[in-house]
């Protein structure tokens, strides 16, 4: 397991992506087609930080701009596996997704502190009759 990308919420997404990409030099890239607007911005062909619009559609005004959680990459059937049995032994709620065009499966955890850890795979390594 490594560490994957931080997300980014943010009310001015491009004065935070030219940041990220005129000053940090991180790069924009591909990102799927997410109902809400936003920029994955890459390093050394990695999309590590993913920045999301903090406007709600259908709420007025804007939630508050945050950094809304971290992810790890689990590469192979077997640590995903095993994540899910210590999730289930530790009775952990969790909730998952599938990203849009890209053959991959997230797991969020939303912590009791309001953090969300967002565990990610490749979807040929989940065994859908897990969820």
């Amino acid at each position: 397991m490594h560490l994957d990308h931080a997300t980014i919420v943010t009310p001015d997404l491009d004065a935070t992506r030219r940041f990220f990409v005129d000053v940090v030099g991180l790069e924009e890239g591909a990102r799927p087609p997410f109902g809400v607007g936003g920029y994955w911005l890459y390093a050394d062909g990695r999309a590590v930080i993913h920045l999301v619009d903090s406007t709600l559609p259908g709420h007025s005004g804007r939630v508050t701009p945050r950094i809304d959680h971290i992810a790890f990459r689990l590469d192979d059937d077997t640590q995903w596996q095993a994540l899910l049995a210590r999730l289930e032994k530790a009775g952990v709620a969790y909730q998952t997704a599938d990203v849009p065009l890209s053959g991959e499966v997230q797991l969020f955890v939303a912590l009791a502190s309001s953090v969300v850890i967002e565990f990610v795979t490749a979807a040929c390594n989940v065994r859908r009759a897990s969820f």
